[in-house]
C-alpha cells in the first residue's frame, strides 16, 4: 500500500465520525494500539522537541525501508494516537518517499479542529523528525 493509499484509508475511516469527539476518542483509540517502544530508544536524541508532552520516534533502516518506532508518556493519549497515524502512513516505506511526502490527510481529516495549536507545533516537529530521517537516508544511500 502507497503512502498516498494509506492516507485515503485514514481520510475514510475519519469520515464515518461526524463529531470531532468522536474523532478524537479515534485518535486516543489509535494510540492505544501502538506497540510500546523500547526503554533504551527513549532518549533524548528521540524525544520530539516542540511537543507538550514527552514523545520519542525513532527510525531503522532495514532492506532499504524505512521503519518508524514510537511512544509518548502514558498521560498524552492524544500525541500517542498522532504519533501512531504518522507511523501508520511512512513506516515501511522508501526513505526518498518519506522525505517528500505530500501528508494531505492531516487537513482533510480536520485536524486542526481535533487538537490545540501546541499539539499542532508537537505533530509539526513528529513530521519534521521523520521527514528527515527520510532525508538522511536517502543521502547516505545515494553515497554508498
Amino acid at each position: 500500500m502507497t503512502i498516498n493509499e494509506k492516507q485515503d484509508e485514514i481520510i475514510e475511516e475519519f469520515d464515518l465520525f461526524d463529531d470531532q469527539l468522536d474523532k478524537t476518542q479515534y485518535i486516543i483509540d489509535l494510540g492505544k494500539k501502538l506497540p510500546p517502544m523500547a526503554d533504551h530508544l527513549r532518549t533524548d536524541a528521540n524525544r520530539i522537541m516542540g511537543c507538550q508532552s514527552k514523545v520519542w520516534v525513532d527510525a531503522e533502516l532495514n532492506d532499504d525501508r524505512l521503519y518508524f518506532y514510537g511512544d509518548s508518556e502514558p498521560t498524552a493519549q492524544i500525541s500517542k494516537g498522532l504519533v501512531g497515524l504518522l507511523i501508520r502512513v511512512l513506516s515501511g516505506e522508501k526513505p526518498e518517499d518519506v522525505a517528500n511526502a505530500d501528508l494531505y490527510f492531516i487537513p482533510r481529516v480536520g485536524m486542526g479542529n481535533l487538537i490545540t495549536s501546541l499539539r499542532a507545533g508537537g505533530l509539526a516537529s513528529m513530521i519534521e523528525r521523520m521527514k528527515t530521517a527520510g532525508r538522511a537516508h536517502t543521502e547516505q544511500s545515494h553515497q554508498q
